[in-house]
């Protein structure tokens, strides 16, 4: 009975002690975290004395009445964030995205979040929401719209960094920050993919414009290709149906066409028997009147182009004999004026010193002055006198000569005016030959004779009216011996 009742009183005992040991033990969750204030312990990474004990993981002893236990979630946590905001250019905005945050698994995280957290773990949430909602504002009033749309990364990294000391202080870690969305009540993005916009639905106009032609084209090609094709099996149908008309043709006509063949033949062979023949009969004339014909042509075409170039020599030699005599003739003439001339020069060289006697006698007249004055007035009328009368004989005396020099000076002058009337003649036929030309030229030559007699009988009618008149008028009527002669070459 005594036994019963111990072991009654153990079994009692160890079930107390179960269920004591069952109150005072604690274990912490995966996700979760034991804060067990009342006491005063050491945790590994806080401060001494913090008066408050960490236990992730694991059980542990806790004295009830004397010790508290509550429990940190270690969860993640999501808030949304949805923040108006300002760009640098000054363009409202309207930034969407969500943070994905959770208590950080170090003592030191866990402490933070616990001081600031453990009763309010509910409004953790809106906590963070407001701090990256400052921060966020911040970050999108120094930057332009152009930078957030072309490079939300950037965003993205500023933001956690700019949040990142804050959230550290909460005992709190960002496992992910997401922009899901920009919202422009202005318009503004859209006005910016406008450009874009066109250029692509241009593109894509182009694009479909160039699609159509090329399937316009290949259509084309396409009608183009039948068409050719039933161009071809037309053509090569017509062309069949040509080669059955021809046969059936050449069938019916075989026999007229063999006929006419042979005909054909025969006559062929006709014309070939004349044709030999007609050759024979020229070949015939060649021989027996052709070729003695052009053999006495050609014997008297070579006589008379023989006699011909006898006839031109003779009349070559006959002009050449002419032209010589005619030079020496000249030469003669000439010379024969030449002398002359020189007579009358020297004819004139007394004049002149005559002339210059009288002017020494004026000279001294001049100085003499005074009495001599009249004197030698009436001395030099009386030399001027003498010496007109002086030329005048002269030139009287020797007008054939002046005469003969002018023609001898213009002779060359006086046989070209004389051949002149034959420069206008294409062709002149000579009926003596060699005689006649020499006769023609010596005419032509004879005409410079005629003209000086001419020129003796007009200075013998001009003596007889001077002697005829007054001495002082025939005297002042001789003209220089370059006016005495006007001859015209012309009539000459």
């Amino acid at each position: 009975m005594f036994l019963g009742i111990v072991a009654g009183a153990v079994v009692l005992a160890l079930i107390f002690v179960v269920v004591v040991f069952k109150l005072m033990w604690r274990v912490a969750e995966p996700n979760e975290a034991l804060v067990i204030s009342g006491s005063k312990h050491r945790t590994e990474g806080l401060e001494e004395g913090m008066g408050f004990r960490i236990v992730t993981g694991r059980g542990t002893l806790v004295l009830p009445g004397v010790q508290a236990v509550r429990k940190l979630s270690l969860d993640l946590n999501e808030t949304e964030l949805h923040v108006a905001c300002v760009t640098r250019q000054g363009i409202p905005l309207k930034v969407r995205g969500v943070v994905i945050f959770k208590v950080g698994d170090d003592f030191v995280s866990i402490a933070n979040a616990a001081r600031r957290f453990l009763d309010q773990q509910k409004l953790m949430s809106e906590r963070v929401h407001n701090v990256f909602a400052g921060h966020l504002r911040s970050i999108v009033g120094g930057l332009t719209v152009e930078d957030m749309i072309r490079d939300r990364e950037k965003l993205t990294g500023q933001t956690r960094a700019a949040c990142g000391t804050e959230m550290e202080k909460l005992g709190l870690i960002v496992d992910s920050l997401q922009i899901h969305e920009i919202e422009d009540p202005t318009g503004y993005i859209q006005n910016l993919a406008a450009p874009h916009a066109a250029a692509v639905q241009r593109d894509a106009r182009i694009a479909q414009a160039e699609a159509n032609r090329l399937a316009t084209e290949a259509e084309q090609q396409s009608f183009a290709r039948m068409a050719q094709a039933t161009r071809d099996s037309e053509i090569l149908q017509a062309g069949y149906q040509a080669e059955r008309d021809t046969a059936a043709a050449s069938a019916r006509q075989a026999g007229p066409l063999a006929d006419a063949a042979a005909r054909q033949e025969v006559v062929v062979q006709e014309t070939r028997v004349a044709e030999l023949e007609a050759q024979r009969r020229e070949q015939q004339l060649q021989a027996d009147v052709r070729k003695p014909a052009d053999a006495q042509a050609y014997e008297k075409r070579t006589l008379a182009e023989a006699e011909r170039d006898a006839r031109i020599s003779a009349a070559q030699a006959k002009a050449k004999e002419t032209e010589l005599a005619a030079a020496a003739e000249a030469t003669r003439v000439k010379t024969a004026a030449g002398a002359e001339a020189e007579a009358t020069e020297a004819r004139g060289a007394a004049a002149a010193t005559a002339t210059r006697a009288t002017g020494e006698a004026e000279a001294a007249a001049a100085r003499a002055r005074g009495l001599a004055e009249a004197e030698a007035t009436k001395a030099q009328g009386l030399a001027e006198a003498e010496a007109i009368k002086a030329r005048a004989a002269a030139l009287a005396e020797n007008q054939e000569a002046v005469v003969a020099q002018q023609l001898a000076e213009n002779w060359p002058e006086i046989v070209k005016a004389g051949a002149s009337a034959f420069g206008s003649v294409d062709n002149m036929v000579v009926l003596n030959g060699a005689d006649g030309m020499a006769d023609l030229l010596a005419k032509a030559l004879t005409m410079g004779g005629t003209g000086l007699g001419l020129a003796r009988q007009l200075l013998s009618s001009m003596n007889q009216n001077g002697q005829s008149g007054s001495g002082t008028s025939s005297v002042n009527g001789v003209a220089p011996p370059a006016q005495m002669v006007p001859v015209d070459q012309s009539e000459a």
